[in-house]
């Protein structure tokens, strides 16, 4: 059978040519969590794969965040769990780094039997809003930013998640080094590690930042004019991190709140459009006002942001991020290089105009946070949409407009979602009830949880 997802048997026979060292190979299907699930399988398995595909059961995209079957999605038992075909996605077979014995990754995409695209496999649903600009003559371009935390694996006196120590001299430090290049160098052997298994996969990886907490920091991506490679490099990159902390004794973190004093991590999406002659629809010309692209194009995000939050923001923990002056944005505002909006238009030269989309929080999904981003746009171009007057100075002190109320929590953004026709075709309906599903049985798991909070608070006092 020819693959659906353009992979050839010619890919697997070059790359074990290349790594004879090579034993096995992880096989990576991501859910609508973004977490890789699939299988380790042996050196000789490969080719097999690529000209066959590997059978895995369909129940694998109805998991929630522990790993437990939402049978709301339909895809449990109504299904009989039965085997799909998952193939691998061209250019990510790649080794992975300081593996003993040596081991490789590729990344795979689930279709059905027939080869036609399963529709609850959030890769496919980025892969059509492409399609759909395609057909309008419009490509998207972009790359994602990624924020975390390197954490030690002890909690402290309270119990609490504290910041590593430096990997190469032990040296702790519990200050928000923004900025500091000196604490970078405690992290060197680490990071060295880190951009030598990008480079060895890759994938563009370029300046890395301590960020605005103690422990935070912040790698940036190159950009691609392939988004669906864009949100490829995020997925892979993630993966390096976790496996390159793990080696030097530390733990790499990725939920978007970890630290309740502390800023949380984001999952910044820069994104511009290009059409059939290459040309940048964002970008004006020397002397004149911004684009009517670039205004109906944050129209159409800020439009729709409220009815999206639930993918950028799609955990419970995800929602503590959200607080004023936290650099993480608390209505659908935009504004001309600042930080404090949620749609920033980033300085910089005029070719390379863009929209940072900064709503995401590193715990989202990043093919799905694309497809809704990209499915706002079309939508903000289609229907010619206003994104209000641009926001300047501070804008936590700026209100939604009416109509763009942005959900308040977890729960409102779970509704909002299950409510949007927009977020419906923004990921399909299968994708839209397999996401929505899973995110209402996890908030009912953790509504139903007695916290020590709980008990902190009650126990003694009510």
């Amino acid at each position: 059978m020819t693959s659906p997802s353009g992979s050839t048997p010619a890919e697997a026979q070059a790359f074990l040519e290349a790594h004879p060292e090579i034993e096995a190979i992880d096989i990576v299907l991501t859910d609508a969590n973004g977490v890789g699930r699939g299988k380790i399988v042996r050196r000789h398995e490969l080719e097999a794969i690529y000209k066959n595909g590997r059978h895995m059961p369909i129940s694998i995209l109805g998991l929630d965040i522990t790993g437990e079957d939402v049978h709301e999605t339909g895809l449990i038992w109504a299904t009989g769990d039965g085997d799909l075909r998952a193939w691998p996605i061209p250019g990510t077979l790649v080794p992975l780094t300081g593996t003993s014995p040596a081991r490789g990754q590729v990344l795979m995409a689930m279709h059905h039997l027939d080869g036609q695209a399963m529709t609850s496999d959030p890769r496919h649903a980025l892969a059509r809003q492409v399609e759909r600009l395609a057909a309008k003559g419009l490509h998207p371009a972009g790359a994602f930013e990624l924020e975390f935390f390197l954490l030690a694996n002890e909690r402290d006196a309270d119990g609490k998640v504290q910041p590593a120590r430096a990997v190469l001299d032990g040296r702790a430090s519990g200050k928000t080094e923004v900025y500091s290049v000196d604490h970078l160098h405690g992290m060197e052997p680490l990071f060295s590690d880190i951009y030598a298994a990008a480079k060895a996969q890759g994938i563009p990886a370029e300046t890395v930042i301590s960020e605005y907490a103690p422990g935070q920091y912040e790698l940036t991506l190159n950009y691609r004019t392939d988004v669906l490679r864009a949100a490829d490099d995020l997925v892979m990159l993630k993966r390096i991190v976790r496996a390159q902390a793990r080696r030097h004794g530390v733990a790499a973190c990725f939920m978007a709140k970890p630290i309740e004093k502390y800023a949380g991590s984001g999952m910044h999406f820069h994104v511009s459009l290009v059409d059939g002659a290459g040309r940048n629809i964002f970008a004006e010309k020397d002397g004149e006002g911004w684009k009517p692209e670039l205004l109906h194009a944050l129209g159409g995000l800020a439009d729709t942001m409220a009815e999206s939050m639930l993918v950028f923001a799609p955990h419970a923990n995800s929602w503590r991020r959200f607080v004023s002056q936290s650099y993480a944005p608390v209505a659908p505002t935009w504004g001309v290089n600042n930080r404090s909006v949620a749609l920033r238009v980033p300085a910089g030269e005029v070719k390379a105009r863009r929209i940072e989309h900064r709503p995401s929080g590193v715990d989202a999904n990043p093919y799905l946070v694309a497809a809704t981003v990209l499915a706002g746009i079309a939508k903000g171009l289609d229907e010619k949409l206003d994104p209000g007057p641009e926001t300047t100075g501070n804008g936590y002190e700026a209100t939604s407009e009416a109509g763009r109320a942005m959900p308040v929590d977890w729960r409102a953004a779970i509704e909002a979602a299950k409510a949007s026709e927009f977020l419906k075709s923004a990921l399909g309906p299968d994708l839209h009830r397999t996401f929505t599903e899973i995110k209402h049985a996890e908030y009912l798991r953790v509504a139903r949880t007695v916290s020590e909070l709980d008990y902190h608070l009650y126990l003694h006092e009510v």
